[in-house]
Formats: C-alpha cells, sequence, structure tokens
C-alpha cells in the first residue's frame, strides 16, 4: 500500500478539480466526497496557518476474495469395492469377501457424509449437506483444518483414477504430519483446486 501526496493548494467550497485521473467533489475545506470505482482513496483536509491542503492516501485496487470450492462426491472407489466383495461371496471366498464389503460400506457412508472444504486460506474436513465442523481429527488430535501456508507437499495416487490423496502439512506440528484420505470426492475438481490453492503436485492431473 503507498501513500501518495497526489495534490496540495488552496481550494474554494463546492469547487471540483481533477486528481489522478479521478474527480474531487469538496462540499467544504474539511470534508469531500469520492468518486472511482477501481480505487480506493483516502482523502484529509488540514488547515495550517489558514490554508487548506488536501492530502490524498491510495489504499490500492480491491482484492477479489476467492470463492469457497466443495469437490462434489464420487462413489465409484464404495461401487467396485461392493462389486469386488459381492464377486468374492459369488465365488464363495467368503473370507476375503467380508473384509473389502465392509470397506466398501464404509466408504459409500462416508461419501455420503464427509465433505473437503477449500475456503480462502485452509482445506477444512466438514461433514453433511450443511458442512457441519467434524470435531477434532481422532489419529492426530487437533482440528481438521489446515492452512495451504503449511503445506510441505501433497501427492494424488492415481491420478487416472485417483484412489488416494496424501499430503504433509506442518500446522499440527513443526516437523510435519502427514495425512492420508481416500478420494471419495470428484478427482479432477480435487486436484485442479488442490493445484491452485497448495501449489503445483508432482503428479498429473486426472485424465
Amino acid at each position: 500500500m503507498a501513500t501518495a501526496l497526489l495534490s496540495v493548494s488552496r481550494f474554494l467550497p463546492l469547487q471540483n478539480r481533477e486528481m489522478g485521473g479521478f474527480t474531487r467533489n469538496f462540499r467544504s475545506p474539511y470534508l469531500g466526497e469520492v468518486i472511482g470505482s477501481k480505487s480506493f482513496v483516502r482523502r484529509a483536509v488540514r488547515r495550517v496557518h489558514g490554508e487548506s491542503f488536501v492530502v490524498a492516501s491510495v489504499l490500492g485496487q480491491k482484492v477479489k476474495n476467492r470463492e469457497t470450492v466443495v469437490p462434489d462426491p464420487d462413489y465409484r472407489i464404495a461401487i467396485v469395492l461392493l462389486g469386488l466383495s459381492g464377486g468374492l461371496i459369488y465365488t464363495n471366498n467368503l473370507l476375503p469377501a467380508a473384509p473389502i464389503g465392509l470397506l466398501g460400506l464404509l466408504l459409500l457412508v462416508q461419501t455420503s457424509r464427509v465433505r473437503f472444504v477449500f475456503d480462502e486460506e485452509a482445506l477444512e474436513v466438514k461433514v453433511g449437506e450443511q458442512l457441519q465442523d467434524s470435531g477434532e481429527n481422532v489419529f492426530v488430535g487437533g482440528k481438521n483444518r489446515w492452512k495451504y501456508s503449511t503445506f510441505v507437499n501433497w501427492e494424488l495416487w492415481w491420478p487416472n483414477f485417483p484412489i488416494l490423496v496424501y499430503f504433509k502439512e506442518t500446522q499440527t506440528k513443526p516437523e510435519g504430519q502427514v495425512h492420508f484420505f481416500p478420494v471419495i470426492f470428484d478427482g479432477k475438481q480435487l486436484y485442479d483446486v488442490m493445484v491452485e490453492r497448495a501449489g503445483p503436485s508432482k503428479t498429473s492431473g486426472p485424465k
């Protein structure tokens, strides 16, 4: 933010002047009206030894906030696991079918309720359609919210059919904390917003 002395001059009430490409209406020696759309200009009028002076401060252009992004849910992993479990049951392989089926059911439920919310400064895990707080992380403690500025690196495995997303951050502990999440969201949307907010990854985007 830069402050510039745009004009120092004597003026009369109700007089129009041109300053920095914008027109200013001075209602009195002490107050004025700012006209402009893209830049904010703060002006203070001072009286020094009976003279009127105008000091304008350029505050810079308005910064547009990044929108909050919530990737769509993706049920493909859960469906594949449930289908595999059904195939194993059909062939009487009940022992492997049970854990695979339970994992498929778990991911099915989690896909319907868990959301990754990318706001302006951090990634947060929330639950439900109303995006409620998910509480503390049951594995490493602390809130399920991590600032992008603390991300050390991240990866998406595998780009053509993303199954797992990994990232390491220094917010939870200074030496770095690793996180793994199943990709129960749209992989392309997840990749694009991760690149935008956390920087590029070594892997390429989903095809």
